[in-house]
């Protein structure tokens, strides 16, 4: 659970970071390099971690997950919280589950949780990067595939205090029966449904997706087929102001590109 050097946290309830646990460190960097053009350098939690660099600003981590660990590759969305036992023990009261920690990571507390859908997220106690989705080099937009997206909302929003107006929290709004949530300034996630939780194929299960943006969408595609990924086609973003496609890195990691135009 690579995470970045310690800077004021940001919104509660936000994501503050995303990371990529891979098969073999060496291989996700010149896969994703190749591809998203990134950079690297070792993250202060070992020579398994790294922060990955796009114009020198942080974008995400990638760590190398234990071989002793028998779980998928995954991109996983990490939200900023004030208390992660208190986090934790609002999970486990309604129904969902906390498979690893809360632990003492780095400069704050960590864990790694699944919601009552399944979908894997985790949640972090501490200072982090200054880092938003949506803002900088950080990711377009985090978005939740899930049965029911309002269902969801109510998980969500009892365990991270969204639409509390609690002051320096997020607050959510309902547009086109997704739930769009917001951190203050602009939107952070977005929550909708369709997923199912038994698919045999693992893009429409509950979980959740990150959006990195780039320049040129057919560029980056075609350099994700080239070095061993799977692309589905280039579609209209939900707004249709831009396009889209989901790539599936060669060990089974799921993220989306975002580029601005609709689709050629």
């Amino acid at each position: 659970m690579p995470m970045p050097s310690p800077r004021p946290a940001p919104a509660l309830g936000a994501p503050c970071w995303v990371s990529l646990m891979a098969r073999d460190l060496p291989s996700a960097q010149k896969f994703y390099g190749a591809v998203l053009g990134w950079r690297f350098r070792q993250a202060s939690l070992g020579e398994e971690f790294s922060v990955a660099l796009m114009d020198g600003e942080p974008v995400a981590g990638i760590g190398a997950l234990a071989p002793s660990f028998q779980v998928p590759v995954a991109w996983m969305a990490y939200f900023a919280v004030a208390d992660a036992d208190d986090t934790a023990a609002r999970i486990r009261e309604r129904g969902a589950t906390v498979a690893v920690g809360p632990l003492k990571l780095g400069p704050g507390r960590a864990a790694l949780a699944a919601d009552p859908d399944g979908a894997t997220f985790g949640f972090w106690e501490g200072r982090t990067a200054s880092w938003s989705v949506g803002a900088g080099s950080a990711p377009a937009i985090l978005e939740l595939r899930t049965r029911d997206a309002f269902a969801a909302a109510i998980f969500y929003a009892g365990i991270f205090d969204w639409a509390s107006e609690r002051p320096g929290g997020c607050e959510v709004t309902y547009e086109h029966d997704q739930v769009i949530v917001h951190d203050g300034t602009h939107v952070v996630a977005a929550l909708r449904g369709g997923g199912v939780e038994a698919a045999p194929d693992p893009r429409v299960r509950p979980q959740w997706h990150v959006h990195f943006r780039v320049r040129d969408i057919a560029a980056v595609t075609e350099a994700a087929v080239d070095a061993g990924g799977t692309v589905t086609p280039v579609t209209a973003t939900q707004d249709g102001k831009g396009s889209q496609a989901l790539v599936r890195d060669p060990d089974g990691g799921l993220f989306t590109v975002t580029a601005p135009g609709p689709p050629s």
